[in-house]
């Protein structure tokens, strides 16, 4: 079959992070473009396209249970499998049943080459390199398939070296895209789109590569310029890298900037964070915060924390709980640290037993969910605006807060809501959002 030729069903599943959901969805436009059509389900394709994350190994061996299952369920099933994982453990995929191509990274080109078996001899990287073909690295994305949000991907790579992380061994340096073309993408997207995401590896240090030098929030004021009717939303940025400029857009642009920050945290304690050479200390983090916090009154604020890193104490952890407790957090990303190969982490002595991980882990997080809910019932009566999703069934504010829908949609994404009584109602239409979570309505 060549690339022209139409009549494969592919299916792509992605781990891992946005910016691999970002380069799935070109995966899925240069597949398409090349006469494929995309399936919603593996059972009933003829390829299947696994982008793998590396930030764990259990992400890896996540992905690699996956394509096992694949191919002991449906063995016809060609599978080509890329990103993260396949850029450090290639030669483990190659080597897997039902595995016919291996792409080292998230190239869309080099992924339609190895769909096609007729035109790549199989297991080999250097044949993709010598195939001819089209030039698609400029391609910009058009629409993130069957989302109401969309993701825009404005750097890719990471020139930090945090102990925990194999991310930037698999993506490289920091690269950021150039303005103009991170800018005609959000025109192109925000077509199908009313939020878009401002996504990347490590977004704070956009433009900081570029001639002459930029930043997130100079690119972040060019794009408010130039689309005012999108909803923009900050991905995950760092709380010492949210300059003043920033700042201002988040409580001057009147929700065209969501008032919704991610601010990786990973631990309350210094002396873990020395270990995890992470670059702030706790105070900085803390100051940062407040001050943020202080600046607006409406703020989704979020952050990633890892218990049980190699070296934590019962003292180290009660530091990170009570500036949990301390700060607004709305909801936390916690996770137990699990080891990586090729990183430093892997060589540090006193590790935390499993189990103790895991229930420092749930402390953390019973405490960010009361501060959550604390959050949420201060809300009521406010106004907000909501991006619909699953079929209108779930909204999404600009402080990010997720709402069951009940009712009727039947007015437009971007019309304008009241909190009320516990209740989201539209002011135009049918449409009643309860301020419950989700999955808590029948």
């Amino acid at each position: 079959m060549s690339p022209s030729q139409g009549g494969a069903r592919v299916h792509l599943r992605t781990f891992g992070c946005k910016a691999n959901q970002y380069e799935t969805e070109r995966m899925r436009q240069e597949l398409e473009r090349r006469g494929a059509s995309t399936v919603p389900d593996w059972a009933g394709a003829d390829l299947l396209v696994v982008n793998t994350c590396t930030v764990t190994n259990q992400a890896d061996a996540e992905a690699r249970r996956f394509i096992r299952r694949v191919h002991r369920e449906s063995p016809a099933t060609r599978v080509v499998v890329a990103g993260c994982s396949a850029v450090l453990r290639s030669a483990e995929y190659r080597e897997m049943d039902g595995v016919v191509g291996v792409v080292e990274g998230h190239d869309p080109a080099q992924v339609a080459v190895a769909s096609f078996p007729s035109l790549v001899q199989l297991g080999t990287r250097s044949s993709l390199d010598r195939m001819d073909l089209e030039p698609v690295a400029g391609e910009l994305l058009t629409r993130r398939e069957g989302a109401t949000r969309g993701w825009l991907k404005v750097q890719d790579g990471c020139d930090r070296k945090c102990a925990f992380c194999a991310t930037r061994l698999a993506r490289g340096e920091s690269r950021s895209r150039p303005v103009a073309e991170v800018v005609e993408e959000a025109r192109l997207l925000a077509q199908h789109h009313p939020e878009l995401v401002i996504t990347g590896i490590h977004i704070g240090h956009y433009g900081l590569d570029l001639d002459p030098p930029l930043s997130l929030g100079l690119l972040v004021a060019r794009l408010l310029e130039e689309l005012p009717g999108v909803r923009f939303r900050l991905g995950s940025v760092e709380a010492t890298e949210i300059d003043e400029l920033l700042l201002d857009l988040l409580t001057t642009s009147g929700d065209a900037l969501a008032p919704h920050l991610h601010m990786p945290l990973q631990s309350g304690a210094d002396p873990v964070l020395r270990r995890m050479r992470r670059w702030h200390t706790r105070e900085q983090y803390r100051r940062r915060a407040l001050e943020i916090a202080a600046r607006m009154p409406v703020l989704g604020l979020g952050a990633d924390i890892i218990t049980g890193f190699p070296g934590e104490t019962p003292g180290d952890h009660q530091e990170t709980l009570a500036l949990v407790e301390e700060l607004p957090f709305t909801y936390l990303h916690v996770f137990p640290y699990s080891p990586r190969d090729g990183t430093a982490a892997m060589e540090l002595p006193d590790p935390v037993p499993s189990r103790v991980a895991g229930e420092r882990a749930r402390e953390l997080r019973e405490a960010a969910q009361a501060g959550g809910e604390a959050y949420r019932l201060s809300r009521v009566g406010s106004p907000a605006r909501v991006a619909l999703e699953a079929a209108g069934r779930v909204g999404v504010t600009g402080d990010y807060l997720r709402v069951g829908v009940r009712g009727a949609p039947g007015t437009p994404e971007r019309a304008e809501p009241v909190l009320h009584g516990g209740i989201l109602y539209m002011h135009e239409g049918d449409l009643v959002i309860d301020l419950t979570p989700p999955d808590a309505l029948n």
